[in-house]
């Protein structure tokens, strides 16, 4: 690893020079200087086609971004994380949620212990409860078939396969709906509660650690409500399952032992779709559909580890990430999905990225001087024209953008397809090129309304565009981003698989508790907290 601090490489100060003259040329004069640039900046790899042309780059950036990832050691970084090492460093873990999809054969040991025999194990068991769960033969402790599924988790544990049920309900079993609950509000766990019954209810406990307050707060509730019910503590074992790394905390809280779901330590919350975490998922769209995702999954994997710099799609994408964070001056990202079964990729996107990368500190315990990961956000296409592409086109800030659509749509209406895909070329060109008040002028536009009429352009964006929206290609977009969020974080020199910035909120929250329900005395608080507290109390 090169330990000297990323900004003072010779490579990183490289980049920052070429990127003043590159501010100065618009992404109109870098297409009229090459005829077939839009060909030459595009790469097709795994069924997924990208389309980064209308970034402002030359040949030379990609020459010198290729030469900072080659002094960062992103080869070397890559083996590191595919060997089973322990690159999760400050958590002293492997990073392995890719071996959750790995169908090599080949064993993996971990502390000595081969976990791939594990991982299959685990899988079987919740095909096996996916089968009865979609067959009616999963009984309830009323004698019913339990029909509807509440998946009780948050952050990873919930975005997850929250996001994926979405994004495959093309595929989903009709009968058998999935209901999430994640928020600690208990208006969460109440509507979702309002239209259903304990009689034909499962519910899905999904905790790495089995501790997570808002998990079991929520999953306390859910016990209030069967049990009062059933008045049988016997429902739990019927109506009830685990998916944690902390089994023994589930079979205390009443699971029953063939109802538990184990995943492991050196599988992040944000990357456990592929684990246990996933049952949900399996339940609705099929153990064989699952599997699909999976086979995606697993060949992005094997082309981030395989594929040569310049034909490498994740290692792409993160090169011009840097390049916008830290050398062009763009603070966000837009993720804009043009269908509406992925409208909650972008959020998911959001924890992936911003958990994994919002570090100030480098491996080496220092503070980093250079943009880490921006701010990800991101709605569907054709609704965010309505409401922020505003701000894309005519704001005060440049936000690249990735476009995500498909070649066919799943649905009937054809005609509604053609017309989302003319809106995603278009608003991408619109982006790239905007329009001039020459262009106006001669359009006949009236020149008092010609500076509001005009788009400046050279707004940066990629196009990601597969087949159509297949469990594999969901598999694969998914990947894609986990090595670019990995790729990024080396390149950046921080550790991408610990999240510590999320523990500070969560023991000032433990130690407020008593004070906001007057069991304790606030007057040691800060007078901001102390007045909020009062005030509360006194309502």
């Amino acid at each position: 690893m090169n330990r000297r601090t990323r900004s003072k490489m010779p490579e990183w100060l490289a980049l920052k020079e070429h990127a003043a003259s590159m501010k100065r040329r618009h992404l109109r004069d870098l297409f009229a200087a090459d005829p077939e640039r839009g060909r030459r900046y595009a790469l097709q790899a795994e069924g997924i086609y990208l389309d980064y042309s209308k970034n402002p780059l030359s040949d030379e950036t990609l020459k010198l971004l290729f030469a900072l990832a080659r002094a960062c050691d992103l080869e070397q970084e890559t083996r590191r994380l595919f060997s089973g090492e322990k690159i999760n460093q400050t958590e002293g873990r492997p990073v392995l949620h890719w071996a959750l999809r790995d169908a090599s054969g080949c064993p993996l040991p971990v502390d000595g212990v081969d976990v791939m025999p594990l991982i299959r194990e685990v899988r079987e068991r919740m095909a096996a409860a996916a089968g009865r769960m979609r067959s009616g033969n999963w009984i309830g402790h009323g004698g019913r078939s339990l029909r509807h599924i509440v998946h009780i988790g948050i952050g990873g544990s919930d975005l997850g396969p929250r996001m994926a049920c979405s994004a495959l309900s093309f595929y989903s079993q009709l009968d058998l709906p999935v209901h999430f609950v994640s928020n600690l509000d208990p208006g969460h766990l109440a509507a979702t509660l309002r239209f259903l019954s304990p009689e034909t209810t499962l519910f899905i406990l999904a905790s790495k650690t089995f501790t997570t307050q808002e998990t079991m707060a929520n999953a306390a509730g859910a016990r209030d409500w069967l049990l009062e019910h059933f008045q049988d503590r016997a429902a739990l074992g019927r109506h009830v399952v685990a998916v944690t790394a902390n089994p023994q905390a589930a079979l205390a809280w009443g699971i029953a032992a063939e109802n538990v779901f184990e995943f492991w330590d050196w599988v992040g919350g944000r990357y456990s779709l592929p684990s246990a975490v996933g049952l949900p998922l399996m339940m609705s769209v099929g153990p064989e559909r699952f599997m699909e995702m999976l086979s995606g999954f697993e060949a992005m994997d094997n082309h981030f580890r395989s594929a040569p710099p310049q034909a490498n799609l994740p290692l792409l994408l993160a090169l011009l990430g840097v390049w916008h964070a830290d050398f062009m001056g763009a603070a966000t990202h837009a993720v804009l999905p043009y269908s509406q079964y992925l409208r909650l990729f972008p959020a998911f996107l959001q924890q992936l990225e911003m958990e994994s990368n919002g570090k100030g500190v480098d491996r080496d315990g220092r503070e980093v001087d250079y943009a880490t990961a921006p701010v990800l956000w991101g709605e569907p296409g054709t609704g965010g024209q309505h409401a922020f592409f505003q701000l894309l086109h005519q704001g005060t800030q440049a936000v690249p953008c990735d476009f995500i659509g498909f070649r066919r749509t799943l649905d009937p209406f054809r005609d509604h397809h053609e017309q989302l895909l003319a809106n995603l070329f278009a608003q991408a060109q619109a982006l790239a090129f905007g329009s001039t008040r020459e262009e106006l002028a001669h359009a006949g536009v009236p020149a008092e309304i010609l500076p509001y009429r005009e788009f400046p352009g050279s707004r940066p964006s990629n196009i990601l565009l597969a087949e159509e929206l297949t469990p594999g290609v969901l598999g694969k977009l998914i990947a894609l981003y986990e090595h670019k969020v990995f790729a990024q974080g080396v390149l950046w020199n921080i550790f991408s698989f610990d999240q510590w910035g999320v523990e500070l909120g969560k023991r000032i929250a433990g130690r407020l508790l008593p004070k906001i329900k007057g069991e304790l005395p606030a007057d040691d608080e800060d007078s901001s907290t102390r007045a909020l507290i009062e005030y509360c109390r006194k309502q």
